[in-house]
């Protein structure tokens, strides 16, 4: 595969994968192309001709190399290790690394690290929507909804949406005192409801609909167990869940 094929082929992945078109911001190297995101303007890849020499080869031939940003030191320093994977050139703070376009590297791995990339810089709004399904712990206080009763006789009902959760999440239904335990496993089949309500301890700006796909006996996730078991001291709003829990639950 030659250099220029490589190159091409990682830019019609990423024009394909997140539209747009690169930019050229230097007069003095024309052929320097970035990458970024539409909303935050931050770059998510840079393509650069260099020479070899200065990366650290003996070889002072040009080279296509692209610049990416990972989003762990760990991951950088495992990459580091393999071949035609270096530390970022030119942009060496953080977790940036450059990867060769001249075929030592897969055009499928390095498309996997542009993925990486695209995450790591994006807004946190298009994190919320990139990101894969999530799993969520939601309260409901059975002193504003009898939610152990809420799917008697159907299997979906509307909830008030928590923020960050979108359809495609799975959210376990944890009751508050006295019955203090998960009890529902459901799916989030839809989300932005529009919906207003302003209490005096209570307000409500959306709603999301969800789906029930398990029960759990009012005494085996209790809050002691969460507790004591799991590490979950708190679920005062929707909140993430920990590997052990979400192993249990399944």
């Amino acid at each position: 595969m030659s250099k220029k094929s490589l190159k091409k082929q990682v830019f019609e992945y990423i024009k394909a994968a997140y539209g747009g078109e690169e930019e050229h911001p230097w007069i003095k190297f024309p052929d320097y192309a970035v990458f970024r995101h539409s909303d935050n303007k931050k770059w998510y890849a840079l393509v650069m001709n260099i020479s070899k020499s200065k990366l650290g080869f003996e070889d002072d031939t040009n080279v296509d190399i692209i610049n990416l940003k990972l989003d762990d030191l760990l991951l950088r320093d495992y990459l580091i290790n393999q071949e035609g994977i270096l530390r970022g050139y030119h942009i060496s703070r953080g977790n940036w690394i450059s990867v060769l376009l001249d075929g030592t590297v897969p055009l499928e791995r390095i498309t996997g690290l542009i993925d990486i990339s695209f995450r790591v810089t994006a807004s946190v709004r298009k994190k919320t929507e990139i990101r894969g399904p999530k799993e969520w712990i939601v309260p409901s206080n059975p002193k504003y909804y009898d939610i152990e009763h809420a799917f008697d006789g159907r299997d979906i009902i509307e909830w008030k949406q928590g923020k960050g959760i979108k359809a495609g999440d799975t959210v376990f239904m944890y009751v508050g005192a006295p019955v203090s335990a998960i009890l529902y496993k459901c799916e989030v089949t839809q989300v932005n409801i529009p919906f207003n309500y302003f209490g005096e301890s209570l307000s409500i700006k959306g709603l999301m609909r969800i789906r029930l796909q398990k029960r759990y006996a009012p005494d085996r996730f209790t809050f002691d167990v969460l507790k004591s078991e799991y590490g979950v001291f708190a679920v005062r709003g929707p909140r993430g869940i920990p590997h052990s829990l979400s192993e249990a639950l399944k």
